[in-house]
C-alpha cells in the first residue's frame, strides 16, 4: 500500500494546510534528534515526519500522492501533455530532515518554537541549546482608566475595546483584530490602582505579547475631590454667615442631601469633618472615609456707611 503520509502526521485526507503545519510543528519538536539524545528511533521518526510534510505541504505533490499514491508520486505518472510516452519526473525526498525543520521555523535559530507550549506542556531541553531560543516578553503597555467618583463609589463594569495584532493559524502571518477586555471596578479603588491583562498585546513569531495594564485615575468632579479615602467638598459661605453660623447643603454621591450645621465661626483654614461620609475602603467597602468641608468665604464687594458703622459696633471694641 506504500507509505501513508497522512498517518505519519496523525491526519486524515481532509486535513487543511493549517492542520498539516500544526501537526508537523508538534511532531518535529517531539522527535527532533537533539531533544532525544540522537536516539535512532526518534531520528528515524523525525525523518519520516519531515518527508511527510515535504510532500503534503506542496499542493502538486499532495495532489499526485492523493491520486496515485506513493508509487505514482515517486515513479512518475503520465504528464497529460498529450505527448505520447511523456511522464512526470518522480519525487525523491532529499533526505535532509534538518533543512525541512529549519525552513519551517525560519531564522538562524530553528529551536525558537521549541520553547512554546506543545500539547499543553512546556518543552524542556535541546541540551546545551536550552535558553538560546527563549522568547522575550515585550514591555507592558500602560493605559489610563478614567473613572468618575460615582463609578468608584458604587463599583461598576467597564468594557475596554483594544485592537491588537494576532498570529494567524499558519503561525507565520498576522492580522489586526479587536477584542473587548472587561474590567470589574471594585468599590473604593484608589487612583493608581493597576489592572493587568497578561499577554494581551501584539503577538509575533518571536516574542511573548506584552501585558496590558490599565491605571485608575479620577475624572474631575463638580462637587468633590478625593484625598485617600476622604472626600473634600468646598462650600462657599458669605462672610456674614461665616461669622454667625449657617447650614451647608451637600448632594452626596449616592443621591442623598446632607444638611450640615455650622455653628463655629468659619475662619481661614477652618474645616468641618463629617465622619463616615467619604469613599468606601476598597479592602472593606462597608467602611467609609470622612467628608471634609473646606470653606470659601465670600466677602462683600462694598458696604454702605451705615453697614460699616454696624460692623464697627459689632466687631471693634
Amino acid at each position: 500500500m506504500g507509505v501513508d503520509y497522512y498517518s505519519i502526521l496523525g491526519l486524515t485526507r481532509s486535513a487543511t494546510d493549517s492542520d498539516i503545519k500544526k501537526h508537523f510543528r508538534k511532531l518535529s519538536l517531539k522527535y527532533h534528534p537533539e531533544k532525544n539524545n540522537n536516539d535512532q528511533s526518534a531520528t528515524d521518526k523525525f525523518k519520516q515526519v519531515s518527508e511527510a510534510y515535504d510532500v503534503l505541504s506542496d499542493p502538486r505533490k499532495r495532489a499526485t500522492y492523493d491520486q496515485f499514491g506513493e508509487e505514482g508520486l515517486k515513479n512518475g505518472v503520465p504528464s497529460g501533455s498529450g505527448e505520447a510516452g511523456a511522464w512526470t519526473q518522480g519525487y525523491t525526498f532529499h533526505g535532509n530532515a534538518e533543512k525541512v525543520f529549519r525552513d519551517f521555523f525560519g531564522g538562524d535559530n530553528p529551536f525558537q518554537e521549541f520553547y512554546d507550549r506543545v500539547d499543553g506542556d512546556l518543552s524542556m531541553g535541546f541540551g546545551g541549546l536550552q535558553g538560546r531560543g527563549r522568547k522575550k516578553q515585550d514591555p507592558p503597555i500602560e493605559r489610563d482608566l478614567y473613572l468618575s467618583l460615582e463609578e468608584v463609589f458604587h463599583g461598576c463594569t467597564k468594557k475596554m475595546k483594544i485592537s491588537r495584532r494576532v498570529m494567524n493559524e499558519d503561525g507565520h502571518t498576522s492580522s489586526i483584530r479587536d477584542k473587548i477586555l472587561t474590567i470589574t471596578v471594585k468599590r473604593g479603588w484608589k487612583p493608581g490602582t493597576r489592572i493587568t491583562f497578561p499577554q494581551e498585546g501584539d503577538q509575533g513569531p518571536n516574542n511573548v505579547p506584552a501585558d496590558i495594564v490599565f491605571i485608575v485615575k479620577d475624572k474631575p468632579h463638580p462637587r468633590f475631590r478625593r484625598e485617600g479615602i476622604n472626600l473634600i467638598h468646598t462650600a462657599k459661605v458669605p462672610l456674614g454667615k461665616a461669622l454667625t453660623g449657617c447650614s451647608v447643603e451637600i448632594h452626596t454621591l449616592d443621591e442623598r442631601i446632607l444638611h450640615i450645621p455650622i455653628n463655629d465661626i468659619v475662619k481661614p483654614g477652618y474645616k468641618k469633618v463629617v465622619p463616615g461620609e467619604g469613599m468606601p475602603i476598597s479592602t472593606n467597602p462597608s467602611e467609609r472615609g470622612d467628608l471634609i468641608i473646606d470653606f470659601d468665604i465670600v466677602f462683600p464687594q462694598s458696604l454702605t456707611p451705615d453697614k460699616k458703622d454696624l460692623v464697627k459696633a459689632a466687631l471693634i471694641h
